[in-house]
């Protein structure tokens, strides 16, 4: 028997290894089976070569946990290792500078493995004592068995074993016993090893007898040697794509498209790509693409691999290019992953305006499913953006589909405005703003469908790349003759006293809390058009709904939506209500007009066209009396006009089916709203 020490340059690698690296201790079952996998495909290539002319045999990865015995083994029939062997790449381990880069990435287990080329020591994150009985595939080699218990001395001797390979025996410590639990292991062997290139078994097969599961002779294989991604595009249908898709996510719908991705040069990666069925929630949607390395699972956390936008995709990226022990901050900086980023963008785009050029009424139809995806990545990759210029789409009120370019065709002669500016009308809920959408197709207007998650923002990115030569408005964000407007504004024929006395009635039956907040404005409209409209601002609630989605925006965000009721003041009904006030209110109201008038007067004469600041102290004076007058008499007019606005049902009902045609009227009002209704009926 042989003893020695392990060649490091730290007084004890073990401390360090279970220090730095316990977060993820997890990880060593993945790096001991693709130790496993790598010794067997050695072995294969040797046969192939003729360096190796014995009989095969088995290749299949032995997992075995023995719970009596507190063991978990990992066993292979690859190329083993000689004494000579072992302590070449078992004893001597290169760890100069260690403690520096130890404490650098400390919160980083793959980082160091990858570096240091720990993979077997990963084994002491979880054991008190780690055994190696190997025979090489070599003519005459002889079996030894390596021992150490976690300190820098070993123990090397010779055995008795028959067939070539290794087995790697773990005594698990104490507060590791999970890892002794099948449940346990089936999870990481599912994780990190479900698509290993040889055969991995753990357990035997059951089946259903007499009432309960037996084990059968057969080896429970638990990984999928040949996954789709390896195999050529020519050889699979879109039945095996989807199959592989399923075997991913077993619970999922189906995908709608998928890339097969297969390069060379100037790197090598292959993969799998799917579009999933998305409509609006993007958070749940990501870290669905897993990465391996040469069919060893790294990660699914892939960000720095792929533009922000795809991490929406689905499916499997498989590249030797980047390291099995992958960190953030190679990631962050590897020139080879910055050209696969840069790839898969370009193939992703180019798939997708392949199916749009061949298949366009397949596109169509599942737009609504891959919208979010193509404006997420229009808004997130700039090179992306000029690509999708092509193939993304408008979806109007009606069903129908339009490219960018086909849409501005489509409405240019009619919809562009007296200042040269084309309107491009929608609407977000085809239910609710049934009257502004009817409005707008009986002026021969197109409007556009736009209930996405995203679509704010994607037509405020249309805005700015217009420069100014096309606006997105809301067909409720104004009334119709202003939305497109035409020709100058035909004047409002009310006088000023009519108009103050009219905003008074109406502001009295508004809602009034601190969600919302309301104006009252007057149109000349067509007398047979509608009374009176609710509309919202365009920017406020643009600026509202982006808040919605983006930080720094939360000033907008906690401001009260701001509405509009736009009084047509061409309508019969105004008329009629504007006559009634005149004859209930007349009376009272003319001689506090008169006087208003007259003290207006009095403080324009007085402050002439003179600045506060260079009025004299008397002069101030005197304007404070007249405003604190002006004051108390608007007072006694807004009372007056309210007074008739509370004791009009008319008034009450216009305001109310207003709000009501807008979804705006709630609660205790809508419940007064109907009562109202069946008692003037």
């Amino acid at each position: 028997m042989q003893k020695g020490n392990i060649g490091v340059t730290t007084d004890n690698i073990f401390p360090v290894i279970k220090k730095f690296l316990y977060s993820d201790h997890e990880i060593f079952l993945r790096e001991l089976v693709s130790n496993a996998v790598d010794a067997t495909q050695k072995l294969k290539t040797l046969a192939s070569v003729n360096e190796y002319k014995g009989d095969m045999g088995d290749l299949t990865v032995q997992v075995k946990a023995d719970k009596d015995a507190g063991t978990l083994t990992i066993s292979d029939h690859g190329i083993g290792m000689t004494e000579e062997e072992i302590d070449k790449y078992i004893n001597q381990i290169a760890f100069s500078g260690a403690e520096e880069f130890l404490e650098k990435y400390k919160n980083d287990a793959n980082a160091i493995i990858g570096h240091f080329g720990l993979g077997f020591y990963s084994s002491f994150m979880v054991s008190k004592k780690v055994e190696i009985i190997t025979k090489s595939y070599k003519e005459g080699s002889k079996a030894v068995k390596w021992s150490c218990d976690g300190s820098p001395e070993y123990t090397i001797e010779e055995i008795d074993k028959a067939e070539r390979g290794t087995d790697i025996v773990l005594y698990i410590e104490d507060e590791n016993k999970e890892f002794l639990e099948d449940a346990k292991i089936t999870e990481l062997l599912n994780k990190y090893c479900k698509f290993l290139a040889i055969p991995v078994a753990f357990g035997k097969k059951k089946e259903w007898k007499d009432g309960k599961q037996v084990e059968t002779a057969e080896d429970n294989i638990i990984n999928n040697t040949k996954p789709a991604w390896t195999q050529k595009p020519a050889d699979l249908t879109d039945e095996d794509y989807k199959k592989f898709y399923h075997e991913l996510y077993p619970y999922a719908d189906d995908p709608l498209f998928n890339i097969h991705l297969n390069v060379d040069y100037p790197f090598n990666l292959t993969g799998i790509l799917y579009f999933p069925k998305i409509k609006n929630n993007i958070e749940i949607q990501k870290n669905k693409i897993q990465l391996y390395c040469n069919q060893v699972f790294v990660t699914d956390s892939v960000e720095g691999i792929v533009p922000e936008f795809l991490t929406l995709l689905h499916g499997v990226i498989d590249s030797p290019d980047i390291p099995l022990n992958v960190s953030r901050s190679y990631l962050q900086s590897d020139s080879n992953v910055k050209k696969i980023s840069n790839h898969i963008t370009k193939k992703v785009a180019d798939r997708l305006q392949e199916i749009f050029n061949q298949q366009r009424s397949d596109f169509e139809e599942k737009w609504d499913n891959l919208k979010i995806f193509i404006e997420y990545g229009i808004l997130t990759d700039e090179k992306f953006a000029e690509r999708a210029e092509k193939f993304a789409l408008l979806k109007n009120v009606d069903g129908k589909y339009f490219t960018l370019d086909e849409y501005k065709t489509l409405i240019e002669a009619n919809q562009t405005d007296k200042d040269k500016n084309i309107i491009y009308l929608y609407a977000t809920n085809k239910d609710e703003q049934y009257t502004y959408i009817n409005a707008a197709k009986e002026k021969g207007y197109d409007v556009l469908f736009l209930d996405g998650q995203l679509d704010v923002h994607f037509i405020s990115k249309l805005e700015q790349k217009s420069e100014g030569k096309c606006r997105f408005v809301r067909v409720d964000s104004d009334v119709i003759e202003k939305l497109i407007q035409k020709e100058d504004t035909q004047k409002v024929d009310l006088s000023a006293n009519d108009q103050d006395a009219l905003s008074i009635i109406f502001n009295t039956q508004l809602p009034s809390n601190d969600k919302s907040s309301f104006i009252v404005t007057f149109e000349n409209l067509s007398s047979n058009g509608q009374p009176a409209y609710i509309t919202q601002n365009e920017f406020m609630r643009r600026m509202k709904e982006m808040a919605a989605t983006q930080g720094g925006m939360n000033f907008y965000g906690e401001m009260p939506d701001s509405y509009n009721m736009v009084v047509n003041a061409a309508h019969p009904l105004i008329q009629r209500i504007l006559k009634d006030e005149n004859e209930a209110c007349q009376a009272k109201a003319a001689p506090i007009l008169e006087k208003i008038a007259e003290l207006n007067k009095k403080r324009a004469d007085l402050k002439g066209d003179k600045s506060e600041s260079d009025l004299a102290e008397a002069i101030k004076d005197e304007i404070k009396k007249i405003d604190d007058e002006l004051t108390a008499n608007n007072k006694s007019k807004k009372a007056i006009f309210e007074e008739f606005s509370k004791n009009s049902k008319e008034v009450k009902q216009l305001v109310d089916l207003t709000l009501l045609s807008n979804n705006l009227l709630k609660g205790e009002a809508l419940s007064e709203f109907i009562k109202r209704s069946f008692d003037m009926i």
